[in-house]
């Protein structure tokens, strides 16, 4: 995988210079928890003008990421294997115009809680590099999870546009599943799906 120039596998001195690796200034969505890459490779396809940095911290499954964009020829995903507990190093102030969250742990216990992509601790660290009415996408089949970040959100000057505790019967239409996904709706599972859009600072 370090080969290719599409695994950033020293990402910490990238920071303000995302747009000159892709070679262009198009703007910059970012996945955070990207499983075998279903989710970004077809997004990619569908968006190419729009670059994509997907960041998981298993190299293994960062591969089948990397064979996916390969085979489909995509040139505007970058992924990285990281702890995105340290995302906020990697990125600079508005060099993000987009964040998808898809069924990251739920962290059930109350004192593990601010695990969570979605706690004020990491809005907090997303909001140092992400523009005005950026948007988050968060996907998630537990229900007290969404729940908890309905308030994290709202918390921290999140804006709801988009709220739905069942997204297969939402008739919402731009949804891109993942293979987690796949399998759980096959069962039954409802996905809730909310997109906050961040306010900026006042």
């Amino acid at each position: 995988m370090a080969a290719d120039d599409k695994a950033i596998i020293e990402p910490f001195d990238k920071k303000g210079t995302w747009h000159e690796i892709f070679g262009n200034d198009h703007p910059i969505h970012l996945e955070l928890g990207c499983g075998k890459g279903q989710f970004i490779a077809t997004l990619a396809k569908k968006n190419p003008h729009i670059n994509y940095i997907a960041i998981d911290l298993k190299d293994e499954v960062l591969v089948f990421v990397l064979r996916k964009i390969n085979e489909l020829g995509l040139t505007n995903v970058r992924l990285i294997p990281m702890f995105i507990e340290r995302v906020d190093e990697v990125f600079a102030e508005g060099e993000i115009e987009k964040i998808y969250i898809n069924f990251c742990n739920p962290w059930p216990k109350a004192s593990h809680n601010k695990r969570r992509l979605t706690h004020p601790r990491f809005l907090t660290k997303y909001k140092g590099f992400i523009k005005p009415h950026t948007e988050v996408w968060f996907k998630t089949d537990d229900d007290e999870l969404f729940e908890a970040s309905l308030s994290y959100f709202e918390e921290e000057g999140f804006q709801e546009t988009f709220r739905t505790f069942d997204l297969g019967a939402s008739g919402f239409t731009e949804n891109i599943q993942t293979e987690y996904e796949e399998k759980f709706s096959s069962f039954g599972v409802k996905i809730k799906f909310g997109i906050f859009s961040w306010k900026g600072d006042a």
